[in-house]
């Protein structure tokens, strides 16, 4: 028999060659997305934080109006917590987890999503303290950018703003809404206790969003000089057809149908994606439905916001009768001169969706100029993906942490300052510009997996700290990435073409097949606990004997395996002699964060 140890060996091997013919480590690149989230969590920080710079931060959010709002996220290289780009960035962790929930699992990496998304809808449970009633900011923009401190630190005011049915904010409710949906699919097969909670939120947020209608920025005239909202319908369709998704009710379908006309979701045709226009991802979502079949008597419909779909798509590729979004001569969708490279990001992402739907469907873009296939759109999205991480003019990761050569002043003050377990001592707010910002030494702290606002329309890019319009992170360009880098892993790593295992195709000479599924979960303080299920099956013609298996990163308890004398080895408990050809057997473990990496040892 073969060494199991080399046929391992050698087909790790295999898979870092298929990798590596990109050039680039799209798995190193998800995980470093997911760590810049952990960098930009505000309230009590959890026993397994991994970013450890950071310190517990504003822990008396909401104090002054008598609400708990502790947690979420910092929204950029500033401690304000926006509520809308905070909502849109959950939006798109979750719809990443549920397009690639496998690929995440077989990485090791769905516990961590799945916690960087609870993180945000905890808070969102918090911020929706009555049913017409959102706190959709805490902190001021214009005393927050007077100071330059560590959240730690803070000393400016923790001002917190709500919509209400007097003061309503449509589009903050409606993408609140449409967050909330998302996650509850996201968690459904892990938490569903907790997925009927998220959708109770979610409900309500959209009937008050609906019923009470408005610009939040009206309410929350705060917001308008950061994030000015260019209006609440998008958000509205957005809601619906999530809630639609999450439900399947068809009144939530219809809801779409009936406003397509009157909200623009037939009409307007889009080259953008982002936190405030969502028309594009509305309308290749409402694709999907169509090309499953489920479209019945609003299939014409549908089909109008299908055709404002491909417009999109087509625009992106450059085949729309010369109506296309516009490049940067090295090849970077170019939309806005501040932070831009969130904008590339979330049209990336989007297309590597629209390409999974359009291959699904057995279909093609139909584009003005050219027809497109689904694998053209994929690539497209995979090109903007590569110039992110260092495929450009000048050979520049432009995710913070990756790659040899990334920006080092980011416009970031928790990044740029000491962390407070270095240096002891309170860095006020004027000594926070005097001391660190004009420093011209690199930040002491690698924020990894921030996504910078990018080059210029030239493709030129000045790292300078003080040039926030190009070196300030944001959660809404990091959001995307989660999903995106995640595919290009999966079709690098062919996850997709390989064959499914049968009994008489053994999986890379390795007769055993592992299923991942997480069957129950648990929130104890801020910890999240997961119960997985491992399902051990012979892919063989022949019986396994003597399996033992390693299991690394095991945390908690762990039934229906025997421990070994060495260290990470169990084995089959002794009353399963053998597990015959096409049977299965499985075990249970139960851990915090993410699962246990599981591999065979040897077996006869």
């Amino acid at each position: 028999m073969a060494n199991p140890r080399h046929i391992l060996t050698t087909l790790v091997l295999v898979l870092t060659i298929i990798d590596g013919s990109s050039g680039f480590d799209y798995m190193q690149a998800l995980d470093k997305s997911l760590l810049f989230f952990e960098a930009q969590r505000s309230g009590k920080l959890p026993w397994n934080q991994r970013v450890k710079w950071r310190g517990d931060s504003g822990l008396y959010d909401g104090y002054q109006q008598r609400v708990n709002l502790v947690g979420g996220y910092y929204d950029a290289g500033d401690h304000v917590k926006f509520g809308l780009p905070m909502a849109y960035s959950v939006t798109m962790l979750s719809w990443g987890a549920i397009e690639y929930d496998r690929t995440m699992m077989d990485l090791n990496q769905m516990g961590h999503v799945l916690n960087a998304i609870k993180w945000g809808t905890d808070y969102f449970i918090k911020a929706h303290s009555q049913p017409n009633v959102l706190w959709g900011q805490v902190g001021d923009g214009d005393s927050d950018h007077y100071c330059w401190e560590r959240a730690e630190d803070m000393t400016t005011p923790r001002t917190a703003y709500k919509v209400d049915t007097e003061h309503p904010g449509s589009d903050l409710a409606g993408e609140t809404a449409a967050a909330m949906a998302a996650a509850a699919i996201a968690f459904r097969p892990y938490n569903s206790s907790y997925s009927d909670l998220l959708l109770v939120h979610a409900k309500q947020l959209f009937w008050f969003a609906d019923r009470f209608r408005g610009l939040f920025t009206d309410s929350i005239p705060s917001a308008k000089e950061f994030y000015t909202s260019s209006g609440y319908s998008d958000e509205l369709l957005w809601a619906a057809t999530w809630l639609y998704r999450a439900t399947k009710d068809a009144s939530y379908l219809k809801y779409v149908v009936d406003n397509a006309v009157s909200m623009g979701g037939t009409g307007w045709a889009m080259k953008e994606f982002s936190w405030d226009n969502k028309y594009a991802g509305v309308q290749i979502l409402l694709s999907k439905v169509l090309m499953d079949g489920d479209g019945g008597a609003y299939t014409s419909t549908l089909k109008q916001y299908q055709a404002k779909a491909d417009y999109f798509a087509c625009a992106c590729q450059q085949k729309n009768d010369g109506y296309n979004a516009p490049l940067t001569p090295g090849g970077l969708l170019y939309l806005h001169e501040w932070n831009n490279m969130q904008y590339a990001a979330s049209a990336a992402f989007l297309l590597a969706v629209y390409s999974d739907y359009l291959s699904a469907a057995k279909s093609v873009l139909k584009c003005p100029d050219a027809d497109v296939q689904p694998r053209e759109l994929l690539m497209f999205a995979k090109s903007q993906a590569d110039y992110i991480l260092g495929k450009n003019p000048k050979s520049m990761s432009y995710m913070v942490g990756y790659g040899q050569t990334y920006p080092i002043h980011v416009h970031h003050r928790g990044a740029s300052i000491a962390s407070k377990f270095v240096l002891h001592s309170v860095v006020g707010c004027v000594q926070g510009f005097d001391t660190w910002y004009r420093r011209p030494q690199a930040n002491p702290n690698v924020l990894h997996g921030g996504l910078v606002g990018g080059p210029d329309r030239n493709d030129n890019f000045d790292d300078d700290r003080s040039n926030y319009e190009q070196t300030e992170p944001t959660m809404s360009g990091t959001a995307p990435l989660v999903g995106l880098f995640t595919k290009l892993h999966s079709m690098n790593s062919n996850y997709e073409a390989r064959p499914n295992p049968t009994k008489n195709q053994p999986k890379s000479g390795v007769p055993v097949e592992f299923y991942h599924t997480i069957t129950d979960s648990w929130t104890v303080g801020r910890i999240a606990y997961y119960r997985h299920k491992v399902t051990i099956k012979n892919q063989s013609r022949k019986p396994i004997t003597d399996l033992k298996l390693e299991i690394e990163n095991l945390s908690g308890a762990l039934w229906g395996l025997s421990p070994t004398r060495n260290k990470n080895i169990y084995e089959l408990p002794k009353w399963i002699k053998m597990i015959k050809p096409g049977s299965e057997c499985s075990f249970v473990y139960v851990q915090g964060g993410p699962q246990a990496k599981v591999s065979v040892q040897s077996y006869h």
